[in-house]
């Protein structure tokens, strides 16, 4: 029980980080890669929508994907939370490159 609220604490600082960016009302672009340099954007406040919008979906299916955590110690289905999260931050990474960067990245 207290690995998943744990678990559900990370998920939901993951969608404080989403709520934070959506509601932004800064002229500054919302990061998405640590200690990497930020590339111009042509839209900021609909930059920060979807990036906002990106972190509380994974937010929310990170919480979700906690649910087997409460079957117990030992559990198998311990193994869909661990592939799950691998597969989600694969897929926020690429959503992120494919779609948002190459969407309002500037072009000069």
């Amino acid at each position: 029980m207290i690995a998943f609220l744990i678990w559900v604490v990370c998920g939901v600082v993951f969608i404080g980080w989403g709520i934070s960016a959506f509601r932004s009302r800064s002229t500054k672009a919302a990061g998405f890669w640590a200690n990497a340099e930020m590339f111009e954007v042509n839209d900021v406040k609909a930059y920060n929508r979807a990036v906002g919008k990106l972190f509380i979906g994974f937010g929310v299916i990170f919480i979700a994907l906690g649910i087997p955590l409460l079957a117990g110690e030992n559990s198998p289905y311990i193994l869909i939370s661990t592939i799950g999260v691998m597969l989600e931050s694969i897929l926020l990474m690429v959503i992120y490159v494919v779609v948002i960067e190459k969407k309002y990245r500037s072009r000069k």
